[in-house]
C-alpha cells in the first residue's frame, strides 16, 4: 500500500504540472489587457509598457511561465493586480469558506444520498421507491442557481429563518450547503440503490438471512459494505463539481469565498489570481481523489493495490 501512496503522488504532481500549463496558457488567452484595465483607457503607452515590465508581462510567455512556476515552488503566487496583495494571502483568507461550504456539501449528499438508496433498493418496486426515485430526479434535475433562488425566496424573504447572504455565523451557510448537496443527493441515491440492488441478489445474503442474520445487519453490514466502493467513487468524483459549483453558490449568497475571488479575479483579468485559485483548486480535487483511492483498501481489504 505504501508504494501504492506513493505511485499516486507522483502521479498527482505529474497531473498539477500539466494543469498548471493549461491554466497558464488558458489565462492569457481571455480577452483583454489587465494592464489597460488597472490603468484605464486613457493611460498613455510608456505608463502600460512600464507597467507590463514590472509585472513581468513583456518576457516570453516560457519564461514568464518558468518564473511564475518556480516562485509557486518558493511559496509565492505573485501579487495581484487589482488588490496589489499577495495571492496567497488573498487564498488563505478566502479558502477555507469554500472548503467548509464543500465538505459540509459533501457530507449531507453522502448521509442523505446513501440513506434514500438503501431505503429505496430494501423497497424495490413498492412506493418509497418511486417516491425516491421521483425525488432524486427532481434533485439531479434542478439547476443550482434556482434552487439557490428559491431557498432565499422561501426561507430567507419569506419566512425569514436564515440570512440572504454573508456568513456572519454557521446559520449563514445552512442555505448555501442545502443549494449545492441537493443535486449531489440525486446523484448518490442512484448510485447507491444501484449498487445495492446488485448486492442484495447474491449467494451470500441469502445465505446470511436463511441462518436467521438480523435484516438491519444484512443490509447496513454485509450489503453497504460490498457496495460502498462505487459509492465512494461517486463521492470523491462529485467533490470536484461541489468546488466549481461553490463559484455560483457564492455569488448567490454573497460568501467571501475562492469561488467568487476566482470570478473576481477573471472579470479583472488579474492573472496571478487567477492562477493562484484555480491551481488550488485543481490541487485540492486531485488530493481528494487520491485520499478516496486508499480509502477503497479501509471499506474493503481484499482490494489489492499494484505497486
Amino acid at each position: 500500500m505504501f508504494k501504492y501512496v506513493v505511485k499516486r503522488f507522483l502521479q498527482m504532481l505529474v497531473m498539477l504540472f500539466a494543469l498548471s500549463v493549461i491554466v497558464f496558457l488558458m489565462v492569457r488567452l481571455i480577452p483583454g489587457d489587465p494592464v489597460t484595465m488597472m490603468l484605464g483607457q486613457g493611460a498613455g503607452k510608456e505608463a502600460i509598457a512600464a507597467e507590463r515590465a514590472r509585472l513581468g508581462l513583456d518576457y516570453p510567455l516560457p519564461q514568464q511561465y518558468v518564473m511564475w512556476l518556480t516562485n509557486v515552488f518558493h511559496g509565492d503566487f505573485g501579487t495581484s493586480i487589482t488588490t496589489h496583495k499577495p495571492v496567497l494571502t488573498e487564498i488563505v483568507r478566502r479558502y477555507p469558506l469554500t472548503i467548509i461550504i464543500a465538505v459540509g456539501s459533501t457530507a449531507l449528499s453522502a448521509v442523505v444520498g446513501i440513506a434514500f438508496g438503501i431505503i429505496s433498493s430494501v423497497y424495490h418496486g413498492k412506493l418509497a421507491d418511486n417516491i425516491l426515485m421521483f425525488v432524486s430526479l427532481f434533485a439531479v434535475s434542478t439547476p443550482s442557481f434556482f434552487l439557490a433562488i428559491l431557498l432565499l425566496i422561501i426561507f430567507s424573504v419569506t419566512l425569514k429563518w436564515f440570512p440572504s447572504g454573508g456568513a456572519s455565523s454557521w446559520v449563514g451557510l445552512v442555505l448555501p450547503i442545502i443549494t449545492l448537496g441537493m443535486q449531489e443527493v440525486g446523484y448518490i441515491t442512484r448510485i447507491t440503490r444501484s449498487a445495492m440492488l446488485d448486492v442484495l441478489g447474491e449467494d451470500y445474503i441469502r445465505t446470511s438471512r436463511a441462518r436467521g442474520v438480523a435484516e438491519h445487519v444484512v443490509i447496513c453490514v454485509h450489503a453497504l459494505k460490498n457496495a460502498i466502493i462505487p459509492v465512494l467513487t461517486s463521492i470523491g468524483l462529485r467533490f470536484g463539481s461541489l468546488l466549481a459549483g461553490a463559484t455560483l453558490v457564492e455569488t448567490v449568497f454573497s460568501l467571501a469565498g475562492i469561488g467568487r475571488l476566482t470570478v473576481d479575479a477573471v472579470a479583472g483579468r488579474d492573472y496571478p489570481l487567477i492562477q493562484g485559485c484555480v491551481l488550488i483548486l485543481a490541487a485540492t480535487f486531485v488530493i481528494v481523489n487520491t485520499v478516496v483511492d486508499v480509502l477503497y483498501t479501509v471499506a474493503d481489504p481484499r482490494i489489492e493495490f499494484d505497486s
